[in-house]
């Protein structure tokens, strides 16, 4: 298996590299299509394929080339299975690069590609600083990041971009002032964010992208090892300084940045997207304070903008929803499929703004649950209701069907999205 690995890992890279210096190089368009099927969409929703699938066989086998073995797992119950099974199922890095085409210094570390005990122990050091307590600080920067973009686009000339103006610069700004970064590294950092943007949006990007953040964030850790702030790099120091060395640090920064940034950028874009298409819902949150909670978890559920968990690989044979996985296999879960299934509630399709249930997987689940997603869902929660109630006449500036929604990625989103504000 490892050789099979280090083959196909080879070949991406050099496909990749011929690709280079062409016009755009995605990553995802090396695998076959029938592979890419549980990324791609119909505007925000799965495509059929996927919840056929998950009527008839909640694990099925995924076709993957050179005949590795791999399965796509969409039943709700079947997701959480996998999910919550670390001693079954591995998320090492190295299982899913190998050495050939990647090198050290491109491995992102990090809680989402390590296994116990190495993420028992870092996700006990980071999970305390993501606590409400910890993260009620930030809440009136969050605010105040949201009017500033607000004043802007009102500063436009009655038409703006909701993606670049309002989506991206939030969460971005918003890591910022929670990681410690200082005031003159922020347009370095916003930059690489939108590299990182790139990259696992499924758009053309390298893997220098990956490279030049990690280098970055071990410069910002450096900073922060000198003269520790009040964010969450210098509290780590402060408290843990002797228990995690400066690499581990700069992957749980880079693990904040790529699980924080992207996904919250789009939720804040396909979210309004939901607000723009039906003006029952812009009105509530518009009028209703009572009503922002429920919504914004319905909204996870419904739009699932992480589309797929990171690949698991099965440590030993295992049956889960009735298939036999072997030793080695891969497998994906998708939880854009798995929040789709009828275990969410009636009419699991439609978006129900009064469903409200945090049982999704928009965030995962189990030991590899995110540990930002109370972040995630404040900087949702502020960011809604001052944009409806500062533009309430607003609408979108092209029509429905041309959106560009991307084709085919692991975050799901828009390029962008004009709209008219008054």
């Amino acid at each position: 298996m490892g050789d099979l690995r280090t083959r196909v890992v080879s070949w991406v890279g050099r496909k990749y590299l011929e690709r280079k210096q062409k016009k755009g190089v995605d990553l995802l368009s090396l695998l076959p299509d029938s592979t890419l099927m549980p990324l791609r969409r119909n505007g925000l929703d799965p495509v059929p394929e996927l919840g056929e699938r998950r009527e008839t066989e909640p694990v099925s086998p995924l076709k993957l080339p050179f005949g590795l073995r791999a399965w796509l797992v969409t039943g709700y119950d079947e997701a959480k299975e996998v999910l919550v099974a670390t001693g079954k199922f591995s998320n090492d890095y190295t299982n899913l690069m190998g050495t050939a085409a990647m090198s050290a210094d491109q491995n992102p570390g990090g809680l989402g590609f390590a296994d116990p005990p190495d993420h028992t122990r870092l996700r006990k050091l980071l999970a305390p600083e993501f606590t409400m307590r910890r993260l009620s600080r930030l809440t009136p920067r969050i605010h105040d990041v949201v009017e500033e973009r607000l004043d802007a686009m009102a500063a436009g000339g009655g038409q703006a971009d909701l993606m670049s103006d309002f989506a991206l610069p939030i969460p971005s700004l918003v890591i910022c002032e929670l990681l410690g970064v200082s005031y003159e590294d922020r347009d370095d950092f916003q930059r690489l964010s939108m590299a990182r943007f790139d990259l696992f949006g499924g758009v053309s990007a390298s893997f220098g992208a990956m490279s030049e953040s990690l280098a970055y964030l071990l410069q910002v850790v450096g900073k922060q090892r000198d003269s520790p702030g009040d964010g969450l790099l210098g509290m780590l120091i402060k408290e843990h300084g002797d228990e995690i060395d400066d690499r581990e640090l700069a992957g749980l920064a880079d693990g904040v940045l790529t699980g924080g940034f992207e996904t919250t950028a789009s939720m804040l874009a396909l979210g309004a997207i939901v607000l723009l298409s039906n003006r029952e819902h812009f009105e509530l949150i518009r009028e209703r304070d009572d009503a922002i909670d429920s919504f914004v978890e319905e909204l996870l559920r419904y739009l699932t903008v992480v589309q797929a968990a990171f690949p698991r690989f099965a440590r030993e044979n295992v049956e889960v929803g009735g298939a036999q996985i072997e030793a080695g296999d891969i497998v994906f879960v998708s939880l854009s499929g798995a929040n789709r299934d009828r275990a969410m509630g009636e009419d699991p399709e439609s978006f129900d703004p009064a469903r409200g249930s945090k049982a999704h997987l928009a965030f995962g689940w189990g030991a590899h649950r995110c540990v930002g997603a109370e972040l995630g869902r404040m900087e949702l929660r502020a960011a809604y209701p001052a944009l409806v109630r500062r533009f309430p006449e607003m609408r979108l500036a092209v029509a429905p069907a041309e959106i560009p929604y991307r084709k085919t990625s692991i975050v799901y989103g828009v390029d962008s999205l004009p709209v008219l504000l008054s």
